[in-house]
């Protein structure tokens, strides 16, 4: 469930808004200065007048597309004006980037009138590659969308219309497949007339489906002809010779049901009146036209599919636009055309049925997806579908003439799209997926803090972790009120008033008995919050802990390696870090535990680093890191480092690993490849480890406030179960993520700890 103040707050904090311009050319010097504007501007300008072709050489014009609108229908809000729609065309903007690596200017136009906005677009012609028309009300948008394609020589797609078609139309393809239905013969209803209602029939009919197979249905009923109110020369195409007048009438016998209109019109009786085999897409947002479980309980033979990403069959229009811009721009497209369409909806059909990768698998769920009724189009997130619908779109482009560039080599192209996306996992997205699979138990020492609650809003709304928070309840409950949050499921316990005291302070006592602490100071020491959850874990009572947010890393550390302990063979505990950039995740370890770690203790908190990456799915590529390469420079800390790769590779001889080396050579594949050939490493390394606290604690607080990283972590590798420590700066967000790894990280060690044959990385010093 999201909620207004976290979607205040995602729009708010920090830089406003979600969209930034930023350089893709230095501009340090003088000269950098000379060379992005006055003198040196002036040789592309002339270059662009003397050949208008040239400022998609020169300029951003190729990767650029304008999102327009003027909020006359902006999602389920209605005609809101341009300015109130401005978060709704930023967020478009944000997606084109993410999904398809293009760049975009929202533009808001406050204006009702179409030729106003047909005049405003064409005079923009000149900046952008493309145009992305947006929540732009019907009948209005298909008036300026026909005139702008016809006086502009750019891409122009009114995705309202388009989107959902292209998408749903995929889905048809393969449900006409499944339940063996020829398009030509089977009924159809449209339950919706406006912009993506008509666009969906339009495309049908060229996917196939006879128009007098076809019934649109709109508030005032079925459009039939003759009928005189609410009609336009679009509903008119579509006008039938029939009896029938509502939507009741019209479901009964269809094969296909295509609903874009409002909640809860559909009826379980409706859906029982449908032929055999009905496929539903009730794709109202964000509530359908019937409920996914009240349209699958009165039919069993159902196909169904929504809007929603709760049910199998999503019809999510980021399946569509940002691939299908790419693929035009990428050809230069003059226009993007049905035959465009039409290879969109075949290639996300297609792709729906090709043996699905396990990242994806993994990324939902972990379950098995295969192609059948409850798998009829891809999942938003596959990285598949980049390669499958803008290489689609591209070629039809060529294919019907209107692409001013033709691409040459196919192969080449999809492998330009790796490129633009690269092949960084989404790690986040992996280990929230994961968790959901398997929620465990997890404490929040901390629970009194906004921070904590807030995430365990998240937690316990996209179904994480089974969070546990101690502190006051008296206390927890007013911050509950006072922050609008509903924290029914997470349990609340308060340490000195709980019935498994006397126990926990019995037991610490039993552990630390030896240790210098008394009867007294056992009882004192188990109220506070921290003692009391590493007590929770201990007993099974709780699988990880999450701590930090108000304390230092030693007040959460010490009472872990004191209560909970070293995995078995272990020696030293480490610290790691993942820091997360656009395209790429690198590892450091070790920030926050040993200051100064001997020849041992560095192979081990590599090896340990090692193994952790392991569990994320990742191939190490280990870095022993020095000021040196490969012994240019002799000194004590480098020789340190040397022999502690020699004794990595002695124990983990299948382990990708090398050093002493420098940080740039590390994460250079040109300089290991051009100056080291002769080294084990012949990609950049994903694990740095850093011979000591000082150097690994400066150069991931520098990656994360100077590189642009996210920091995550940090990860406390060697511990029996799952503690992750938190800091001062973290987010909400952080936090929540930070949670996924600890649930995922439990859920390996239950499996492990039935698993005898563990291998285990032991050492002494």
């Amino acid at each position: 469930m999201i909620r207004k103040q976290d979607a205040l707050d995602y729009h708010s904090q920090g830089r406003h808004g979600k969209i930034e311009v930023v350089s893709t050319k230095p501009c340090a010097t003088q000269r950098d200065l000379s060379l992005a504007y006055t003198p040196g501007v002036a040789d592309p300008c002339k270059e662009i007048e003397a050949n208008p072709d040239d400022a998609y050489l020169y300029t951003a014009k190729g990767n650029l597309v304008a999102v327009i609108s003027n909020g006359t229908a902006v999602l389920g809000l209605g005609d809101i004006g341009a300015l109130a729609g401005k978060p709704v065309m930023e967020g478009k903007g944000v997606l084109f980037k993410r999904f398809a690596d293009i760049d975009v200017f929202d533009i808001e136009l406050d204006t009702h009138d179409p030729d106003e906005i047909i005049k405003a677009v064409k005079l923009l012609e000149p900046t952008f590659g493309g145009i992305n028309l947006e929540d732009i009300k019907a009948p209005e948008c298909f008036y300026i969308e026909e005139k702008l394609k016809e006086i502009m020589k750019i891409p122009v797609f009114h995705d309202d219309q388009h989107g959902t078609a292209i998408i749903s139309g995929a889905a048809l393809l393969n449900s006409c497949e499944i339940t063996n239905k020829k398009m030509a013969e089977i009924r159809v209803v449209f339950s919706g007339a406006g912009a993506a209602g008509i666009a969906c029939a339009k495309l049908y009919e060229s996917l196939g489906v006879k128009r007098e197979n076809m019934m649109l249905v709109d508030t005032k009923g079925i459009v039939y002809k003759g009928r005189k109110e609410g009609m336009n020369k679009y509903k008119e195409y579509f006008a039938v010779e029939t009896e029938k007048r509502t939507l009741a009438d019209a479901m009964k016998g269809a094969d296909v049901f295509c609903g874009v209109s409002a909640k809860g019109i559909v009826s379980k009786e409706m859906i029982k009146s449908m032929a055999d085999y009905p496929v539903v897409f009730a794709m109202a947002n964000p509530d359908p036209e019937i409920t996914y479980e009240d349209a699958t309980s009165a039919r069993d033979d159902i196909i169904m599919a929504t809007g929603r990403s709760d049910y199998p069959n999503q019809v999510n229009n980021v399946l569509g636009f940002p691939f299908i811009f790419r693929g035009a721009l990428d050809v230069r497209a003059t226009t993007i055309n049905e035959p465009m369409k039409i290879a969109a909806s075949y290639a996300l059909a297609n792709l729906a049925k090709e043996d699905v990768p396990d990242s994806v698998i993994r990324v939902y769920g972990g379950k098995r997806i295969e192609f059948g009724k409850h798998y009829i189009i891809p999942k938003p997130f596959d990285p598949r579908v980049l390669f499958w619908e803008a290489a689609a779109v591209a070629k039809a482009a060529m294919d019907t003439g209107v692409a001013q560039v033709p691409l040459k080599d196919m192969e080449k192209y999809i492998d330009s799209l790796e490129a633009r996306l690269g092949k960084s996992r989404e790690v986040m997205r992996f280990f929230i997926h994961e968790a959901q699979h398997g929620p465990k138990k997890i404490v929040f020492p901390e629970g009194e803090e906004d921070h904590i609650l807030r995430a365990v809003q998240i937690i316990l709304d996209e179904k994480i972790a089974k969070p546990i928070v101690l502190g006051s309840r008296t206390l927890i409950n007013a911050r509950i009120k006072e922050l609008g949050l509903d924290l029914t499921g997470a349990e609340i316990i308060n340490p000195s008033k709980s019935e498994k005291y006397n126990e926990y302070a019995l037991k610490f006592y039993d552990i630390r008995k030896r240790k210098g602490i008394t009867k007294a100071d056992a009882d004192r020491m188990t109220k506070t919050h921290n003692i009391f959850g590493m007590m929770m874990v201990h007993e099974n009572d709780a699988d990880g802990l999450i701590s930090g947010v108000t304390q230092h890393y030693p007040d959460t550390v010490r009472p872990a390696l004191q209560i909970i302990g070293k995995e078995d063979g272990v020696t030293n505990i480490a610290g790691l870090y993942m820091m997360v950039f656009k395209n790429q995740n690198i590892f450091i370890t070790d920030p926050t535990v040993n200051i100064d770690p001997s020849v041992e203790q560095l192979a081990s908190i590599a090896l340990l680093a090692a193994e952790k990456l392991k569990q994320f799915d990742i191939e190490p590529r280990i870095a022993m890191l020095s000021f040196s390469n490969f012994g240019s420079t002799t000194h004590p800390l480098c020789e340190k480092v040397r022999k502690a790769t020699e004794l990595v590779k002695k124990i983990a001889p299948a382990l990708i690993v090398d050093g002493e080396m420098m940080a740039d050579t590390a994460t250079s594949t040109e300089i290991l490849n051009d100056f080291y050939p002769f080294s084990s490493l012949h990609d950049k390394a994903n694990l740095l480890v850093c011979p000591d606290l000082t150097s690994a604690n400066i150069a991931y607080k520098l990656l994360a406030n100077l590189g642009g990283a996210v920091a995550i972590g940090p990860i406390l590798l060697g511990i029996k179960k799952p503690v992750y420590l938190l800091g001062p700066g973290n987010t909400v967000n952080d936090i929540v993520n930070i949670t996924a790894m600890a649930v995922y990280e439990a859920q390996r060690k239950s499996t492990a700890s039935k698993d005898t044959t563990r291998k285990k990385f032991a050492f002494s010093n």
